[in-house]
């Protein structure tokens, strides 16, 4: 590979890159690659399949103007270290439209993430569909789908940086259908450009930031920290040097950070869960990992800020995470962690979820964003998950909310902990019982750590890390 220098100053956010300044900005080296394709036995029809009049003198002035063959480069490259490939759209040649040669790079560049068995990045500012090649064009969309869910078969991890601007089909596919979406701060992001968007549109539902609001983006990064954010999750998502056919081993549960003495009541167990000063979910993931990087949202249109998704490293390896926060856990919440579960099973990295909330949210909002079918498929996610998931219980247990995170058989708890099929209050009250009855009512549901180890719910209590040693 031949080395290529350090951009002399990082570009703002604002700037249209050309393809090749976007692949220097987050690279340490590239060599560029093109699909090796037999010449045409017969010359190609005169402006395009459609013979789009004027078509031709546009692709000339559009490489006059950029230097370039077509509106996306392809390139095997090294970023922190890590080997990848990575398509980077040119979006001064016809607006980075997709046509049928755009297409093919694509699909070379797909293809050659197989072969080496790479993550593909995908640096994209795109229009969408070139308009002269009409369906000829848009059907290159299906070809991109397809060599995506190639790759995704293949356990090989797709990460998007979309730039401005990234609409269309391009967006739809590349961008949309990545496992990991990292966006430029003030990019205009979207399925409709600017030009085709009802007049009255919020412009904001257009923008990065928008669609980070939205569930739909994972990260809005600053130029200037794109770089490393990138070796990050390279590192993360392409540290797996197993055999796909082996299975990791499981995540070891995290030490108890709280109190280690055994709650005498029930009452007393849902106080300490309850309690303000116990540690959280932030606390768990600073103490467990060395470092790590999030997913946010659904993909759906939501984000749950009390569900906590990613991936860390410990001890040389990624471990996949998905932590409630103590708070009722959203519809989104949920989807979010599904997302995250089925992203590290088909990556094979090992599940730890942190379980903690009162239960899942019942409002009428949550209702009519399918909290049923949300916790159903986190419920089937789990079930079906081929990598181990290690479940820790850090604080209330809150009734299926919480079980649906709680891995079948390999969930433990803390002693600050508890686990209940419906909290204390609900029960007596379901129960016609006074209030006077509540802490009777706790100790009925046996919903202690150790209640829980002598039922068969949990498979240990775990200690603080120095009485590990």
């Amino acid at each position: 590979m031949h080395e290529q220098p350090p951009p002399s100053a990082t570009p703002l956010p604002s700037l249209r890159l050309t393809a090749r300044q976007a692949i220097s900005a987050i690279t340490d080296s590239y060599t560029e690659f093109t699909p090796t394709t037999d010449p045409p036995s017969v010359s190609p029809p005169t402006n395009g399949p459609l013979g789009w009049d004027g078509y031709d003198a546009s692709r000339e002035r559009a490489r006059a103007r950029t230097g370039e063959e077509e509106s996306v480069l392809t390139a095997l490259a090294t970023i922190g270290g890590t080997e990848a490939v990575v398509l980077s759209f040119e979006f001064g040649f016809l607006g980075g439209s997709l046509g049928e040669r755009t297409g093919d790079r694509l699909e070379a560049a797909y293809t050659t993430a197989r072969e080496r068995r790479l993550p593909l990045v995908s640096l994209i500012a795109t229009g969408g569909s070139r308009m002269q090649e009409g369906m000829r064009a848009l059907s290159q969309l299906q070809r991109v789908a397809g060599q995506s869910a190639l790759n995704r078969a293949a356990g090989l991890p797709q990460i998007a940086v979309v730039r401005d601007p990234t609409t269309g089909g391009g967006w739809a596919t590349l961008g949309a259908g990545a496992d990991v979406i990292l966006a430029l701060p003030k990019a205009q992001v979207g399925f409709a450009g600017s030009r085709v968007r009802p007049p009255d549109a919020d412009p904001t539902a257009y923008s990065a930031e928008g669609q980070f609001a939205a569930g739909q983006v994972d990260a809005v990064v600053p130029a200037d920290e794109l770089r490393a954010t990138l070796q990050r999750w390279l590192r993360l998502l392409a540290d797996t040097p197993r055999p796909p056919s082996t299975p990791p081993g499981p995540a070891p549960p995290p030490s108890a950070l709280g109190t280690t003495d055994m709650p005498e009541s029930g009452w007393a167990a849902v106080l300490r869960a309850r309690d303000t000063n116990r540690p959280r979910a932030e606390s768990y993931l600073r103490a467990y990992f060395d470092d790590w990087e999030e997913l946010s949202g659904d993909r759906c249109g939501g984000r749950d800020p009390g569900m906590r998704c990613g991936f860390g490293h410990r001890d040389g390896r990624t471990i996949a995470f998905a932590a409630q926060c103590g708070t009722a856990t959203r519809p989104s919440g949920f989807r979010t962690a599904t997302r995250l579960i089925r992203l590290a099973d088909r990556l094979g990295i090992p599940v730890l979820t942190l379980v903690d909330t009162p239960g899942a949210a019942n409002d009428a909002d949550a209702e009519r964003a399918g909290a049923g079918a949300a916790i159903a498929d986190t419920f089937a996610a789990l079930a079906s998950a081929r990598v181990p998931v290690t479940s820790l219980l850090i604080g209330e247990g809150g009734s299926g909310g919480a079980l649906a995170l709680a891995a079948p058989g390999r969930l433990w708890a803390t002693p600050d902990s508890y686990f209940s099929v419906i909290a204390p209050e609900m029960a007596a009250a379901i129960l016609k019982r006074d209030t006077g009855e509540i802490q009777h009512t706790a100790d009925q549901l046996r919903i202690r750590p150790q209640d829980l180890l002598e039922l068969g719910i949990i498979r240990g209590i775990v200690t603080a890390e120095a009485d590990r040693r």
